[in-house]
């Protein structure tokens, strides 16, 4: 009985190392601003994609619980090197073997279970070859274009980009065809409201 309680503790206070040493993916900034002007963290695109796979995920064959942790988990790989945006067109090869670095870095402070099934998790998520994985692909290309279109962004800010930025994951499913023409919709909307202002009186 004393030795089961020493691991519970013993799990408890890696579990507790582990939340600490995330907390900093609430201070790395990505290349999106919020609706009053302030960069976007990292830690905030992750919670609004979850928010978002929960409210969408009921509509496809996925498992829910899983989809929704594979949201947590998809940017830890940020937390020491920092948001690298796409815009910038990086070596996706160098990029991916870096995140990992990091991923493996942070889990390593989990108890072996769970760091393994995080680490399998991202893993995963990476491969984009299972339906919750491509669910929150093409839903994390998603968030992504709605913060760009809802954001109070800098003057040269491009919403071209959005235009084709991840169109072939949303390619699978019906229900993320829709969500894809709306949010290209509403691309084309704000490109007519930033190249025709209106006139000032």
């Amino acid at each position: 009985m004393r030795q089961n309680r020493e691991n519970e503790m013993d799990t408890l206070e890696k579990q507790i190392a582990f939340i600490r040493q995330a907390e900093r993916l609430k201070s790395v900034t990505r290349e999106a601003w919020t609706s009053d002007g302030r960069r976007e963290s990292t830690a905030e695109h992750s919670w609004r994609l979850a928010l978002l796979v929960g409210l969408l995920a009921p509509s496809f064959h996925v498992d829910v619980e899983k989809a929704l942790m594979m949201c947590l988990v998809h940017d830890l790989g940020e937390l020491y090197i920092g948001d690298i945006s796409a815009v910038t067109r990086p070596d996706e090869t160098q990029k991916h073997m870096d995140e990992e670095r990091d991923v493996r870095r942070v889990l390593s402070l989990l108890p072996d279970g769970q760091r393994d099934d995080l680490l399998a998790l991202w893993q995963e998520y990476n491969g984009n070859a299972t339906e919750e994985a491509r669910l929150v692909k093409a839903l994390d290309k998603a968030e992504t274009i709605l913060q760009h279109n809802q954001g109070k962004n800098p003057s040269d800010f491009d919403y071209g980009f959005n235009l084709e930025y991840g169109k072939p994951y949303f390619s699978f499913h019906p229900l993320l065809k829709e969500l894809r023409s709306i949010l290209d919709a509403q691309t084309a909307a704000r490109i007519r409201e930033v190249e025709s202002p209106e006139d000032e009186m």
